[in-house]
């Protein structure tokens, strides 16, 4: 039974049904009932006099419930907003809420709630539970159900009252971080005024928070930080955690480049990621990466969590232990963006986990003019997070030791139990939006309330020069330091021509190339290999009972690769997965229902049939051989498909695939291939070799199962930034993903896969073809009907309908050649196939989409340029809809294209009438 919850307390016809089946058996409620339960009848049976002492047990038990209840709901007592007053009374926690009043302030109670204390007075009690949950500290935990959990943080939150004992060393080194945060920002709003840096100012505290997390984490045993952001500090963080030099991020601002040395389209600063080396002196040395992030805030959330496990998986076996993943928030986003949630439901799943993320919410209290009445349905901006059973706490944003405090408390948390942590920082934001912004348009009577709020370094170097700590000299060196050596860089920059920085990033990636070439990759296998290779991933444990049409599926495969004819789609991936793993490339694969395959075509993951134990066959081939991961994702998108992108960004070795249950289903994702995929290379000089899986083609399965909108991808296609492939037979699949592993460049591939042509029985291939390679750009007719008249040019499966029809017209008067690489566009390959056919009057593009869509604007200029005549077009008609829901209306439009195309069948109109 699980614990009791206020909601659930406020709800009588619940209490009632508790307490019968506490009377029944007190077992069969949970212990927080059974303590109420008792006291209450007690409380029956002894009715304590209004001037009395209340007897033992009854106290005991009405205490004991106080306790649960500061645990579960002190947070509304807690004095967490810099810009409020504090909250000094709730009903639900006053003492008549459970039946005590001043008059049992005295009396002692024993307490075994409460670890380090066997018996205290109702006043001490209370004292405890007020310092620890009530002050610049809000804490909910009681929804976590885990009871050990619970204990661990009260053991580690109630004896010290959530204050860190800081020495004074540790606190010079708060005041030192809040100097640095603050004068940085005052620094460049006094050079650059009102360019747009979306200052940190008003939560300053995050700087000496995120130092002192650096250095527990380091003590830990971590040696990276995987850190994503939003803009708000970003500058601010670069510089004084991170450590980038003022003087590369003063260049950005003075924009002094070379534009000779300019390198791709760039981006604004405030985007812009880093990875620095940062020495914590006798801590040690961490690597942390500012992964870049678009103006899509929570977009880059799933990215750094695929980052994180990448870098996990290389680091080995400790690998959560070594690589942390750090998310910084807005409290708008979090609440507001559902990509959030969807990182969140990742978290502890196992082809994505990555062992507990920190999240701290850099709470404005506003986003950009939106306050929160209008923004979420929740009293707080985390609640969403609740989901996860894990602790959030809410911090005054200008009490910097309790920032402190509390990150070293969620680090601990999840270096024990594996966790998300989330630190709700409760600040508010000195200007605007950004630095032009005036948030005096709509929100006057706060900003009248932030502009009497002093600097946070002032506020604090003012308590310790009060307690003796430092002295106003000290402090007032400590701020010269700071700006001299700002004003030193900006002398060094300012009037000056900057080289172009260098983006620093993991070295694992330093031999690979973002330069693409139309020169064949070696992807060639020997076919005796191929057969041996066949032989172990079609081959089941002796004690392994599958199902028998799964017995039988394999058996076939293998069959078709000792024949050496009659490869499949699905047999092919398998081979291509096989000889890269032989080889040493790792593979992930991940996507909804990928392990079977949304078509039953796949099946990596057999299963028992007995006993429903999971055998991978790609896991154990003979020999050697790069790991085989392949996981069902949950039923998000963007969400999988951004840690999909950072896991290649981090791993350039492997081959990484996403694969949508139907090709539609980027739709969901499609800002992940806008912001990330496609123009990542451009704007942050990132190189990714992600691929992607679409199922595409018309089959009658209504307007989204058809259509991966091939059209939106080739609109994206510029400076060879990525690969688009629609490829029509399993050999060239098959070098294609050998490609995508082996080339020395690395760029994402899309490419729309089959849905029906992964068993049409022409859709196969030779062991031959499948063994020498390598892959085609374009595909000549393999008929080489050298005297046709006419050439049809298409692109994925309507080239076996338009194959199927030229041969029942039993006609060599149509040529029928295939584009599978629509981008980078092979435009000398396919200029030295069309000129063989030099008696063709006629060169028609074919494509099942309507005109608007499919590959036809992407093309028609790029193929006219390499013929005489006008280049035709047969299609679907413009729509707004890619197909039709309607079976009838399906075939007759599929129909009237292959006629078009080809020619009709004879009598076909008669038989018609």
């Amino acid at each position: 039974m699980s614990s009791m919850q206020i909601p659930e307390a406020l709800n009588l016809d619940y209490i009632d049904e508790q307490y019968a089946r506490y009377r029944k058996d007190p077992r069969s409620v949970g212990r927080e009932w059974r303590l109420f339960f008792h006291g209450f009848d007690i409380g029956r049976e002894q009715p304590a006099s209004a001037a009395g002492p209340a007897a033992a047990g009854d106290l005991a038990a009405r205490v004991a419930e106080l306790i649960h209840r500061y645990r579960d709901l002190g947070h509304l007592l807690a004095c967490m907003d810099p810009l409020s007053a504090c909250p000094t009374e709730h009903p639900l926690l006053a003492l008549e809420a459970f039946g005590l009043s001043d008059d049992h302030l005295e009396q002692e109670v024993e307490t075994p709630q409460l670890t380090f204390t066997e018996r205290a007075t109702l006043k001490e009690v209370l004292r405890i539970l007020k310092e620890t949950y009530c002050r610049s500290v809000g804490v909910e935990y009681m929804h976590l159900q885990d009871p050990d959990e619970r204990r661990w943080l009260q053991e580690r939150m109630e004896p010290s009252r959530n204050r860190p004992d800081l020495d004074p060393d540790q606190r010079k080194r708060i005041l030192e971080m809040l100097v640095r945060a603050a004068l940085f920002e005052q620094f460049f709003n006094k050079r650059y005024v009102a360019v747009t840096r979306f200052s940190l100012e008003g939560g300053d505290g995050v700087i000496p928070m995120l130092d002192a997390l650096l250095r527990r984490l380091a003590r830990q045993g971590a040696r990276e930080v995987i850190l994503g952001m939003a803009h708000r500090g970003r500058l601010n963080v670069q510089t004084n955690i991170l450590g980038r030099p003022v003087a590369e991020l003063l260049a950005e601002f003075e924009n002094c480049y070379d534009s000779s040395q300019v390198v791709g389209a760039g981006d604004v600063k405030y985007h812009k990621g880093y990875l620095g080396e940062i020495d914590l002196g006798q801590e040690g040395r961490v690597e942390a990466l500012l992964v870049n992030n678009p103006s899509h805030l929570e977009a880059v959330s799933p990215v750094v969590e695929g980052v994180a496990r990448a870098r996990q998986e290389m680091a080995g076996e400790a690998g959560r232990g070594r690589v942390v993943p750090l998310l910084l928030h807005g409290d708008a986003a979090f609440a507001g963006q559902g990509v959030l949630a969807e990182t969140l439901n990742m978290s502890q799943l196992k082809g994505y986990g990555t062992g507990g993320t920190l999240h701290v919410v850099i709470n404005n209290q506003i986003g950009y003019t939106t306050l929160p009445d209008d923004a979420r349905s929740t009293r707080y901006s985390t609640d969403v997070a609740k989901m996860l059973m894990v602790p959030i706490f809410h911090v005054h944003g200008e009490n910097p030791e309790a920032l402190v405090h509390v990150i070293g408390l969620a680090a601990d948390y999840r270096a024990a139990f594996g966790k998300d942590v989330v630190v709700d920082v409760v600040c508010f934001r000195r200007f605007g939006h950004n630095e032009g912004d005036e948030p005096y348009f709509t929100q006057p009577g706060m900003y009248d309330r932030i502009r009497q709020r002093p600097s946070l370094h002032k506020l604090y170097a003012e308590a310790l020069i009060e307690e003796g700590v430092i002295t106003a000299k000290e402090t007032a060196r400590m701020e010269k330091a700071v700006t001299d050596a700002m004003e030193q860089a900006y002398a060094e920059v300012h009037g000056t021509t900057c080289p172009f920085p260098e983006t620093p990033f993991y070295k694992e990636w330093e031999p690979f190339s973002g330069r693409y070439s139309s020169d064949p990759v070696d992807t060639a296998v020997d076919p005796e290999r191929l057969r041996q290779l066949a032989r172990t991933v079609n081959t089941l444990p002796d004690d392994f009972t599958p199902h028998d049409k799964i017995g039988q599926l394999l058996r076939r495969r293998l069959e078709a690769v000792e024949k050496g004819e009659g490869i499949d789609w699905a047999n092919a991936e398998a081979l291509a997965f096989a000889t890269l793993l032989a080889e040493g490339t790792p593979i992930r694969l991940s996507g909804q229902d990928s392990a079977r395959g949304t078509f039953s075509q796949r099946h990596a993951v057999v299963v028992d049939r007995k006993n429903e134990r999971r055998h991978v066959p790609l896991q154990h081939l003979d020999g050697p051989a790069a790991p085989f991961r392949v996981y069902d994702s949950p039923l998000s998108e963007a969400s999988v498909l951004g840690f999909e992108y950072g896991y290649a960004l981090a791993q350039p070795r492997g081959l990484t695939l996403w694969e949508a249950q139907f090709g539609d289903f980027i739709n969901n994702a499609q800002a992940v291939v806008d912001l990330f995929i496609a123009s990542g290379e451009a704007k942050w000089e990132r190189l990714c070799g992600l691929g992607l899986l679409l199922p595409h083609g018309w089959e009658g399965l209504g307007p989204e199962h058809s259509s991966a909108r091939l059209e939106r991808f080739l609109q994206l296609c510029a400076g060879a930034n990525m690969l688009v492939c629609d490829v029509t037979t399993p050999a060239q699949y098959f070098h294609l993903l050998r490609r995508q592993a082996k080339a020395a460049y690395r760029k994402p591939l899309v490419l729309m896969t089959p849905k029906s042509l992964l068993r049409h029985p022409k859709a196969v291939s030779s062991l031959t073809d499948i063994a020498e390679g390598p892959f085609q750009t374009v595909l000549d007719d393999p008929a080489q009907p050298t005297k046709a008249r006419k050439v049809l040019l298409c692109s994925g499966k309507i080239y076996y309908q338009l194959l199927q029809r030229r041969e029942a017209l039993e006609t060599d008067n149509v040529a029928i050649v295939r584009l599978e690489q629509y981008y980078p566009f092979p435009t000398e390959q396919l200029k030295t196939i069309l000129s063989g056919y030099t008696r063709a009057k006629e060169v028609t593009w074919v494509q099942e989409a309507p005109e608007n869509m499919g590959g036809w604007w992407f093309v028609r200029p790029l193929i006219q340029a390499l013929i005489d005549h006008p280049l035709t077009y047969v299609g679907r008609k413009p729509a707004s809809s890619p197909a039709t829901g309607f079976p009838n209306i399906y075939k007759a439009e599929q129909e009237r294209i292959i006629d078009e195309a080809v020619g009709a069948l004879k009598g076909k109109g008669e038989a018609g009438k």
